[in-house]
């Protein structure tokens, strides 16, 4: 087969996936797959921007554990831009972003994350189309396909 009409075999993931975010030091964090946001997103909460060396970085905490307030894990990183990003509910916000490594279902891979306050929320990250992109295919009716912590 001629190699532009051979397809990859894409990995499945199923609606929501255990990752994890070493860089940032979340060892686990459950995520909804979800192929309708474009750009992955994390529960953060008080944000605080601050430049070294010029460059702006964000300090902030993360509640990785759904509908429970602890452990509380304080990450920092530089801001890779703020980006204008549009809710669920359409409501529009500036949002810090940063660039980070993913481990998802045996694969660890650079994703953009955007940062919000995702308290109100089900799930604590969101893991978007782009991060998705040409890695994996979503079984909707399967869950933790990439295995649990």
């Amino acid at each position: 087969m001629p190699r532009s009409t051979r397809k990859r075999e894409l990995s499945p993931v199923g609606w929501r996936e255990w990752v994890r975010l070493d860089p940032l030091g979340v060892p686990a964090i459950k995520a909804k797959v979800d192929t309708g946001a474009r750009t992955s997103s994390l529960h953060a909460f008080k944000l605080k921007t601050f430049d070294v060396d010029g460059a702006p970085h964000v300090r902030f905490l993360v509640h990785p554990v759904q509908r429970k307030s602890q452990p509380s894990i304080e990450c920092e990183c530089p801001v890779y831009e703020f980006r204008k990003v549009r809710s669920s509910s359409g409501h529009e916000a500036l949002r810090p972003v940063v660039l980070t490594d993913v481990w998802v279902a045996g694969q660890v891979f650079e994703i953009e994350l955007t940062l919000a306050n995702r308290d109100q929320m089900g799930f604590r990250m969101l893991l978007g189309r782009e991060a998705l992109r040409r890695r994996f295919l979503v079984d909707s009716g399967r869950s933790y396909v990439g295995g649990r912590p």
